[in-house]
């Protein structure tokens, strides 16, 4: 019996390590490939990069569209913007503008 009462002991002893060392392995696995751990806020940075970077470059295209609509403003009207956007709508060009045809592409099907 004291045999079984010595085992009993340090099965009792054991366990308490043994879990701490399971729950400290737990914590540190979703630490590093949980939701919230380290690849993930990683991935996330990558994704923010991306992200800063579309939003310049859309910053920029309306910059440059806020430019040329302010061109077509009456109170500040370019001529030489006007009549590019007229030939562009109605397809019209003038008899000295040098005109270059290209291919259409046929339609898909």
């Amino acid at each position: 019996m004291a045999i079984r009462h010595g085992f009993g002991r340090v099965m009792r002893m054991g366990v308490a390590p043994v879990l701490g060392v399971a729950v400290i392995g737990y914590f540190a696995y979703h630490l590093v490939h949980g939701d919230r751990g380290l690849v993930a806020w990683r991935a996330l940075s990558e994704r923010i990069g991306e992200v800063e970077t579309d939003a310049r470059q859309v910053t920029a295209e309306r910059q440059e569209l806020e430019r040329r609509v302010a061109l077509l403003r009456p109170d500040s009207l370019d001529r030489d913007m006007l009549d590019e956007r007229v030939r562009e709508v109605l397809n019209l060009a003038h008899p000295d503008d040098l005109v270059i045809l290209r291919p259409q592409a046929p339609p898909p099907r």
